[in-house]
């Protein structure tokens, strides 16, 4: 029979082994608890550097685009005054470079909303547009969209037919520099309100178009918005670009 003392003896190497266990358990789950909390912190930090570049590159990206558009809307505004295809009350030539003063915000203002909605669009349809995704490519793109513009003041031919060459620039512009879903559908939309907006506010005599052939306007006015509305989402999504690649660089290289 086992003697008393072996009985002890093993129960107390048995109350070793279970107090050994139960500490390298506490300290394992200790450190496992630790090391979450630290993941937690460097994640919850990296959420919100992210978080504020993404929104810093939001403002930079919508402050681009509003200037770009107010220039432009400045620009080509002129072009048509000086034509005669844009008429303004007497007082309003006055003030800004023989503008309306209301029409570059206005525009800028537009230019950025669709700018920010195009790469916004491509992302929530899971088509990111990579066709001739560079700067050049932007640049040759408002080159002719300008060119589009001049042609509406310069060529001297009926309406109908000025309105189908517009449209058909402005097609091929759309397939030259977007070929995208998204950026015909936003544009065929852009097109829409801004040429209805125009129509409102001819229509309360803020301003007139002389000859006007659709309603209040001139039938060529919603190819001038759409292949507009290309050109600035072309610009967005290379902004776009800019922003991924000045996020990328922050969390891996700084």
């Amino acid at each position: 029979m086992p003697r008393l003392e072996d009985h002890c003896w093993s129960c107390s190497c048995a109350s070793r082994d279970e107090t050994k266990h139960s500490s390298g358990a506490n300290w394992l789950a200790s450190k496992a608890e630790e090391m979450m909390s630290i993941i937690t912190s460097v994640l919850s930090n990296a959420y919100g550097s992210l978080h504020d570049v993404r929104t810093a590159n939001l403002i930079r990206r919508g402050l681009v685009l509003f200037t770009v558009g107010a220039f432009l809307a400045l620009v080509l505004n002129l072009l048509q005054v000086q034509r005669n295809v844009t008429l303004f009350p007497e007082e309003v030539m006055t003030t800004l470079f023989s503008s309306a003063w209301w029409i570059p915000p206005c525009c800028g203002t537009g230019a950025a909303v669709v700018g920010l909605l195009y790469p916004c669009l491509d992302s929530h349809l899971g088509e990111p547009h990579k066709f001739k995704r560079e700067w050049a490519s932007v640049m040759r793109c408002i080159a002719v969209f300008v060119g589009i513009n001049h042609a509406s003041v310069k060529l001297d031919c009926n309406q109908v037919q000025l309105s189908l060459t517009l449209a058909a620039l402005s097609l091929g512009l759309w397939w030259t520099f977007d070929r995208s879903r998204s950026g015909f559908g936003l544009g065929i939309t852009t097109a829409i309100l801004a040429t209805v907006f125009t129509q409102l506010l001819v229509y309360n005599g803020v301003y007139q178009y002389t000859s006007p052939d659709f309603l209040y306007v001139r039938s060529w006015l919603p190819c001038i918005f759409f292949s507009g509305g290309v050109t600035v989402g072309n610009i967005g999504r290379q902004l776009a670009m800019v922003k991924f690649a000045t996020i990328y660089n922050m969390c891996f290289y700084n």
